[in-house]
């Protein structure tokens, strides 16, 4: 008989963080649900619940290096293990280069870029520790790879998202701790909200094959499929889980 996974995902307010609590819980995982929103956090909690599936809130401030620590050994205190770390928050900044507003900027890149650090430190050396040959998944995005007007802070952030993947996978290896990436595209969103007014929406969409917007329930469903053992050839990588928005002009 297996052992009941635990798995830390940021995030799990909204968007593609809930949905992923969401999809770990309902095949049988144990999920800690972390993020700055307490509301929509315990919501996602109390849907877990209410479909037979166990999970705790850990409000997480994921910029801040101390409370990453206490979410991962609040997970630890309560379930005895960590086997998936969802290094998943993230936020939205649309501003020209040329204009963008400094503040604003270390926010965008203390949450996105600095989380994810956090996140993999102190979740690979807990696995290390317990001995759990865990997985530690970061969101990215198709900007880690492509650029657009308007968006340097989040390309910033997930471009160094993507190189501290493939970094982190290369030194935990030898612990068989593995560390991907996931790169989603046009998702529906909270954050791709803010691209409506300038149209960028519209062009986003016409790069997706069936020139919808992805839902955050498929990107859930790639991540849950990465972070399992039937995966492990999967390491060091970024997955694409963009409908095609990367590949085509």
């Amino acid at each position: 008989m297996s052992t009941q996974r635990v798995a830390v995902i940021t995030g799990g307010a909204s968007g593609i963080g809930r949905e992923t609590c969401l999809k770990f819980a309902s095949k049988g995982d144990r999920v800690v649900v972390a993020d700055f929103n307490e509301a929509g956090g315990q919501e996602t909690v109390d849907l877990i619940k209410k479909a037979g599936g166990e999970a705790i809130f850990v409000q997480t401030d994921v910029s801040k290096p101390e409370q990453v620590e206490a979410l991962v050994n609040q997970a630890v205190e309560t379930y005895g293990r960590i086997d998936v770390m969802f290094n998943n928050a993230g936020i939205g900044l649309q501003t020209p280069v040329m204009d963008l507003d400094l503040e604003k900027y270390h926010k965008t890149i203390g949450v996105n870029q600095h989380g994810v650090t956090y996140g993999i430190i102190y979740a690979g050396r807990k696995m290390k520790e317990l001995g759990i040959k865990g997985v530690i998944i970061n969101t990215s995005s198709v900007f880690g790879v492509l650029a657009s007007p308007g968006t340097f802070a989040y390309h910033a952030a997930k471009g160094a998202v993507n190189m501290m993947t493939k970094s982190a996978a290369l030194e935990l290896s030898p612990y068989g701790i593995r560390v991907v990436a996931v790169a989603p595209g046009a998702v529906d969103t909270p954050i791709i909200a803010g691209y409506k007014a300038s149209g960028m929406l519209s062009t986003m969409k016409a790069k997706v094959m069936g020139g919808e917007l992805t839902k955050p329930e498929s990107v859930a469903n790639s991540v849950y499929l990465v972070s399992l053992d039937e995966a492990d050839a999967i390491n060091g990588s970024i997955v694409m889980v963009d409908q095609g928005f990367a590949s085509f002009k």
